[in-house]
C-alpha cells in the first residue's frame, strides 16, 4: 500500500467508523458539490451528483471493493460517473448564468455587464467540449488541481491528461474566437 496522508483515515472508514465516515464526507462534501455544479450547472443535481457519490462509496465499502489509496480521485471518478451517466440518459441542461461568479466587485454596470456576458460565454464554450476535456479544464483551472491527481481520478497516464488539456484549450480558443468574430 502507498503511504498517503489520507490512508489511515481511508482504513478507519473501511471499518465504518462513524468519525471517520463524517470526516471524509466533511473534507470532500463540498468540493464533489462545486465540481458537480460546473459539470452540470444546476444545484438540484450537482446535489443528487454529490449524495450519489458518498452512497456509491459506502456501498463500494460494504463490498470490501473501495479505493486502496487516493480517496479523492476516487470519489471525484464516482461523481464523473454519475455526470457520464447523466449526460447518456438526458438531454443536458443550459448551463446556468451563475457557474462562474463576477470577479467585478466596483459597483459598475458596464464592466459588470461586461464580466458576466465574458463568463455566459466561457460557460457555454465549456458546455462544447468533450466531457473529459472540460472535466479536465474545470479540475485544472476552475480546482486548481494538479496534473498527477487529475491523471488518477480520469485513471489515465499524465501525458493523456496533458493532450486533453491541450485539446480543450484549443477548443476553447477557437469557440471564443467565434464569439469575438460574432460581436464585432
Amino acid at each position: 500500500m502507498k503511504n498517503n496522508p489520507q490512508q489511515a483515515l481511508l482504513e478507519r472508514a473501511k471499518r465504518f467508523e462513524a468519525q471517520a465516515l463524517e470526516e471524509i464526507f466533511d473534507t470532500f462534501h463540498q468540493g464533489i458539490y462545486r465540481y458537480a455544479y460546473r459539470m452540470l450547472g444546476d444545484e438540484d443535481l450537482a446535489s443528487e451528483c454529490m449524495s450519489e457519490t458518498f452512497s456509491r462509496f459506502l456501498a463500494a465499502l460494504k463490498r470490501n471493493s473501495g479505493p486502496q489509496d487516493y480517496l479523492q480521485a476516487y470519489l471525484y471518478r464516482i461523481a464523473h460517473n454519475w455526470v457520464t451517466d447523466y449526460y447518456r440518459s438526458k438531454t443536458p441542461p443550459s448551463l446556468s448564468l451563475d457557474m462562474l461568479p463576477l470577479t467585478d466587485s466596483s459597483g459598475d454596470p458596464h464592466t459588470s455587464f461586461t464580466e458576466k456576458d465574458s463568463n455566459q460565454q466561457l460557460r457555454q464554450a465549456l458546455a462544447l467540449l468533450t466531457p473529459e476535456q472540460r472535466q479536465v479544464i474545470v479540475l485544472k483551472y476552475l480546482e486548481d488541481w494538479e496534473n498527477e491527481a487529475i491523471a488518477r481520478t480520469l485513471n489515465k497516464p499524465v501525458g493523456a491528461v496533458k493532450a486533453l488539456q491541450h485539446r480543450g484549450l484549443e477548443a476553447l480558443r477557437r469557440i471564443m474566437n467565434r464569439y469575438e468574430d460574432v460581436n464585432i
